[in-house]
């Protein structure tokens, strides 16, 4: 029996010596058991008499044979094989990091600031008995801070500092670190949506935004489209953002016209994310105080008619007010069924902005409430019966319904002969055709010197409806200034701390054709002005006459240090704009590189 033993061990060793194949396959040779197994070889036998101590059957060597040669095969493939490194499994490192990565405490659904008791003021702070007793039945998550709850309730509570900061209060966060909380997207796989105010167009567009997203696709979303005037081409508008997008050099997979108010183009922008999210989370981009709050809660009340999830997002809002940096921290939700969120991050905050430099008082003066009307400033001539300004000789502001026939006219007049000449521009003098030497001051946070501009050309201004607009002569301008700040010129609605007018630019320009506007000068955080001839026959005459006529306009522009002017091409707005906008004609390869459009 012991010889029978013995000889299937010799042929499961293959030929070799019990002791070398145990040695080979590691096997352990000490007694462990009360089953002992003595091998004796036979003397004629190729085996020397010998003494094998074993537990473990045939069939468990067999085993740990083949796991021994399977395991010297992989370490010789291994590429750490030849430097004797340890490669680690790369699944289980990710799987032991993700169980013990540490937990965040809960924010404020309505900021996204961490929860805190300690500073009562500052973003974040619940009172302590209320974060014990949320706390207590695990309701952390459903906590509106008090500032957040001051803030619904219309106070201005600054809470940013730093560079592109706002001022007044305290200041608990900087704007530099709430960029870098954005930072983290580019490692993301995720779907950006990157947010635009369409008349703050260049002051709220971010022209890096590629640093923080990284090569995850982007779809712009351009919001209050409602407050463009009546009878606007939408479509002309789009061409116009594109060929904006064209020159920025910012790849888009998509452009959609929205409202978030009037819930305009926002079906359209659901069913476009149903498309291409493909369980990516999204993430809501923006410059401060652009309406990501407000277009977030509109993409929930559409979301909320076919997925019960964001039904339940819908009871936690993030908080929407006129105060930049309201959101100060990402505030994830949930609206879709099928897994994934979106997150309303805080916004970008630019030093070049409005809000930038004026009080918390003065905030809500900046954004318009209604449909923008075109506010013309012409020279007299349109209109001599006109009251005239102590502080102008020879000209005159003219609000353009003096002279419209209807409101339907309002956003009108750009390339048309205005109803009030006729025989009065024929006995018009000089100065009565012109703006130069007049200064406009829009509100007292912008102020426009006229220094050299072409006969019957004036400015029409987009914009806030509470900003006045006053013309006086440009050498008594600073008189002007200094006296009427905070009553004639508001806002600011006091002197008090405010540095004035320090920062000026001069711009050139030139009218390409009498019949559309030369440009636009857009103020970062403000609105635009439009460079526009309310008398076109005359000038086309003039010119056939070879009479000559300059059509450069040089301007100066006078705004509060760090905002910045922009000059533009005229956006097509109201029911002349679509008739001057020409479309450029483009190749094949431009169509094929152009985003998807989505019109209301």
């Amino acid at each position: 029996m012991e010889s029978l033993k013995l000889s299937s061990l010799y042929n499961l060793s293959g030929g070799r010596s019990p002791s070398a194949f145990l040695k080979q396959a590691n096997l352990d040779c000490k007694p462990r058991g009360d089953v002992i197994l003595s091998c004796v070889a036979n003397s004629s036998g190729p085996l020397e008499k010998e003494k094998l101590i074993t537990e473990k059957s045939r069939g468990e060597l067999f085993l740990e044979r083949a796991l021994s040669n399977r395991r010297l095969r992989n370490e010789k493939s291994s590429p750490s094989y030849s430097t004797g490194t340890l490669v680690p499994d790369r699944k289980r490192e990710k799987k032991k990091k993700k169980a013990v990565a540490p937990t965040t405490s809960p924010g404020c659904y309505g900021c996204g600031a961490m929860l805190q008791t300690l500073e009562a003021g500052a973003p974040g702070y619940v009172p302590l008995d209320m974060y014990e007793l949320k706390k207590k039945h695990h309701q952390l998550r459903s906590v509106l801070c008090e500032r957040c709850r001051a803030l619904a309730h219309g106070q201005m509570i600054p809470a940013v500092g730093g560079h592109g900061g706002y001022g007044g209060g305290k200041r608990f966060v900087t704007a530099e670190r709430l960029r870098m909380e954005l930072s983290h997207i580019g490692d993301e796989k995720a779907l950006i949506i990157n947010l635009v105010d369409v008349v703050d167009f260049n002051g709220s567009f971010l022209t890096r935004v590629r640093e923080l997203v990284g090569a995850n696709p982007i779809v712009l979303v351009v919001t209050k489209i409602d407050l463009l005037p009546k009878g606007t081409s939408f479509t002309a508008v789009a061409d116009w953002i594109l060929e904006f997008l064209t020159k920025k050099k910012l790849n888009v997979i998509s452009v959609h016209l929205t409202s978030s108010k009037s819930m305009v183009g926002i079906p359209g922008v659901i069913s476009y994310l149903r498309q291409q999210r493909q369980g990516r989370d999204v993430y809501i981009l923006g410059s401060a105080n652009v309406g990501k709050s407000a277009f977030v809660s509109a993409m929930l009340q559409e979301l909320s008619k076919r997925d019960y999830a964001a039904s339940a997002a819908l009871r936690r809002l993030p908080i929407q007010s006129a105060m930049p940096g309201t959101t100060l921290g990402p505030i994830e939700i949930k609206p879709f069924s099928g897994g994934g969120s979106m997150f309303d991050t805080p916004g970008v905050h630019v030093h070049h902005r409005m809000a930038a430099v004026v009080s918390p008082e003065d905030l809500t003066l900046l954004a318009p409430r209604r449909q923008l009307r075109g506010y013309l400033v012409a020279p007299s001539v349109f209109n001599r019966h006109q009251s005239r300004s102590p502080y102008l000789s020879a000209s005159i502001t003219s609000r353009q319904q003096d002279y419209c026939s209807s409101d339907d006219e309002l956003s009108e007049g750009v390339g048309t002969s205005l109803p009030v000449l006729g025989d009065a521009a024929q006995s018009a003098t000089e100065d009565e055709i012109t703006m130069s030497g007049k200064s406009v001051f829009w509100g007292g946070l912008v102020r426009i010197d006229a220094v050299k501009v072409p006969p019957y050309v004036g400015f029409r201004f987009y914009g806030p409806t509470a900003f006045s607009k006053e013309v006086v002569a440009t050498h008594e301008a600073d008189i002007y200034y200094k006296e009427q700040l905070g009553k004639r010129l508001t806002p600011p609605k006091g002197a008090e701390g405010w540095a004035g007018l320090e920062s000026q630019r001069t711009l050139n320009l030139k009218f390409e054709s009498w019949d559309r506007p030369a440009c636009d000068v857009a103020v970062s955080g403000l609105g635009w002005m439009t460079v526009e001839c309310g008398y076109v026959e005359y000038m086309e005459e003039l010119e056939a006459q070879d009479s000559g006529v300059d059509r450069t306009v040089q301007l100066v522009v006078h705004v509060p240090r760090s905002v910045e002017v922009f000059v533009r091409p005229p956006l097509p707005v109201g029911t002349r704009g679509s008739e001057w906008y020409e479309y450029r004609e483009l190749t094949e390869k431009e169509l094929e590189a152009r985003p998807e459009v989505f019109l209301p």
